[in-house]
């Protein structure tokens, strides 16, 4: 039996002002710092909430965050207490919404945090084992209860708990083993590719599921004998989605080297095809081979920023690397600008990479998001993945 997550003192009551009132009648799962009173500075980071109107009738509940731009995580809205089964009717659902990718891959997002009515709480499955994050104080109960749960939904034979909301984001700490037995590298199928992920490695875990779209489309892609500039390459699993494909040069390029090492580990087929750079893409690309033209040429940088007032600056980078990318594309070929900086919308990163590329190039495609990273709300179309094709 999965145990249920310790029963937690009664949530603290919090008048929500008539703005705060408004985004919770609309389902959004976030009420912003601006929305909150003074009074919420003396409650604790973590804080469980149960939130009332001005006549003091219990409209919903939430988790406080004491720092960051939001301020209340809602977890449920009524006036009914969540409880251990209302948490395990969720989780059942996801999985249940999750069924039909099963059979392409054991590489799947089981829970989607907001998205998935669990705020904060992602659950990743990599074959055998399961990977909890909590990214808000006061949830890591809950994404131990729900890691333990799908583990034993979907037979996995470990479950890895991350380092917890503040040492993610301070750099510290590290996984750890709380059910099982978990190799530091675990393989894991999707579709023609097998993947290798490294589920005590920390946040990053080498392998983005999101970006499965794109391998899958990368991997049916006419790619024969073509030539590849992967950016940004990290372990490499884009650059084995063209080497399927047939891709028969593919230049890979990261500032990690260990990220390169794990790539030439366990993400090619045939050594021949590939060439890993490490240096740092801004600095390598403008000076790069000038005269080199590539088939493919595939840019998806990390996150540029987190924060609203950098977006300016965000963008400005995006179009420089977008400009030299492009510069290096040959007639005919393909262009993959891929953005997972969630404070740029995707209309506006739409209309910068169009801006970037110019006329020479024509927007085929855009990717959609893949079930089991839904979006649920604005703010989670974070990934954006754009397909140009240069004009002969």
């Amino acid at each position: 039996m999965t145990a249920p997550p310790r029963r937690r003192p009664a949530p603290q009551r919090y008048q929500l002002g008539k703005q705060a009132l408004t985004v919770l009648a609309s389902g959004h799962p976030w009420i912003f710092r601006g929305l909150v009173s003074s009074a919420a500075t003396a409650l604790a980071d973590g804080q469980w909430l149960r939130l009332v109107d001005g006549g003091n009738r219990v409209v919903g509940y939430g988790v406080y965050a004491a720092e960051g731009a939001i301020a209340i995580r809602v977890l449920a809205r009524g006036p009914d207490r969540p409880t251990a089964a209302t948490f395990a009717a969720r989780i059942d659902r996801a999985l249940a919404a999750r069924a039909a990718l099963t059979g392409e891959t054991d590489g799947v997002r089981w829970l989607h945090g907001e998205s998935d009515e669990l705020p904060g709480v992602t659950i990743d499955g990599y074959g055998p084992v399961v990977v909890a994050h909590a990214y808000a104080a006061g949830v890591d109960a809950l994404a131990r209860f729900a890691a333990r749960r799908i583990a034993r939904a979907t037979g996995a034979t470990g479950v890895v708990a991350g380092a917890g909301h503040r040492r993610i984001a301070t750099g510290g700490g590290a996984p750890r083993v709380i059910a099982g037995q978990v190799a530091a590298e675990v393989r894991f199928r999707e579709g023609p590719l097998t993947l290798v992920a490294r589920p005590l490695a920390g946040q990053k875990t080498g392998t983005f599921l999101d970006l499965r779209g794109l391998r899958r489309w990368l991997a049916a892609a006419p790619l024969a004998g073509a030539s590849v500039l992967n950016l940004f390459a990290y372990t490499g699993a884009l650059g084995l989605a063209c080497e399927h494909a047939g891709a028969t040069t593919i230049v890979q390029v990261d500032r990690a080297a260990d990220a390169l090492a794990t790539a030439a580990r366990h993400h090619v087929r045939d050594p021949a095809r590939h060439r890993f750079v490490t240096a740092d893409v801004f600095d390598w690309l403008p000076h790069a081979e000038p005269d080199a033209r590539y088939q493919l040429v595939i840019v998806d940088p990390p996150s540029m920023t987190s924060r609203m007032e950098q977006v300016p600056q965000a963008l400005a980078a995006y179009r420089r690397l977008h400009r030299a990318a492009a510069a290096g594309v040959a007639a005919g070929g393909t262009l993959v600008l891929a953005c997972c900086t969630s404070r740029i919308a995707r209309d506006r990163f739409r209309t910068a990479a169009l801006a970037a590329v110019g006329d020479r190039f024509a927007l085929a495609h855009e990717l959609a998001a893949e079930v089991d990273h839904p979006v649920g709300f604005a703010e989670a179309d974070y990934l954006k993945v754009l397909i140009f094709v240069a004009r002969p």
